[in-house]
């Protein structure tokens, strides 16, 4: 990763606290590095190499947890396009919208009631 990149997303991660019992956190670039990793080759948590350096894949499972309740991907959903464009390095024609970043309408209207299937007395033929 990049340092510019990299001076982006730092100020959007949580601070640690001044005294944290334990041992000392492994560095966030390097945590970042290695979920990015897993996320990348498709490896497994257990599976993220100690001697990358990236810390064990329950410590970067933990942190991309921890990122994600302080809502720091959703911040750099919306900073990183918005830099993006702003460069004319977005070409918008390819664009399409993921279902998953579309609220959906209050109040919709509820689906026409499905129709029994359970038997019924036959109609009289007299």
């Amino acid at each position: 990763m990049d340092d510019a990149l990299w001076a982006v997303i730092e100020p959007l991660l949580p601070k640690w606290p001044e005294r944290s019992p334990g041992p000392r956190p492994v560095d966030d670039r390097r945590c970042l590095q290695g979920i990015l990793f897993v996320l990348y080759t498709g490896i497994t948590w257990q599976q993220l190499p100690l001697e990358l350096g990236f810390g064990s894949g329950q410590t970067c499972w933990r942190r991309l947890g921890r990122w994600q309740e302080a809502g720091v991907f959703d911040q750099l959903h919306r900073i990183l396009p918005a830099e993006l464009n702003a460069a004319g390095k977005i070409d918008w024609t390819r664009a399409c919208v993921d279902a998953s970043h579309v609220k959906a309408k209050k109040r919709a209207r509820r689906p026409a009631p499905r129709r029994s299937t359970g038997a019924r007395p036959a109609a009289s033929t007299t």
